[in-house]
């Protein structure tokens, strides 16, 4: 059976968080705003700052 874990407010805000600033990140990249090395550096920066629960096994972007 697995045990089930509580998630505090503050780690879903930074998920909600993070979430909102990848998508911002998706849409400059997508009309040319920022290249694929700026985005690649923004992502690791809002891994860091945001720290998603999931960071640690998140592919590294290139």
């Amino acid at each position: 059976m697995m045990e089930r874990k509580c998630v505090s407010q503050e780690q879903l805000q930074r998920e909600v968080d993070y979430a909102r600033a990848q998508h911002v990140l998706e849409k400059m990249l997508a009309k040319g705003l920022i290249t694929t090395a700026e985005y690649a550096e923004i992502t690791a920066l809002n891994r860091q700052s945001f720290a998603p629960a999931l960071s640690q096994i998140m592919p590294k972007v290139c």
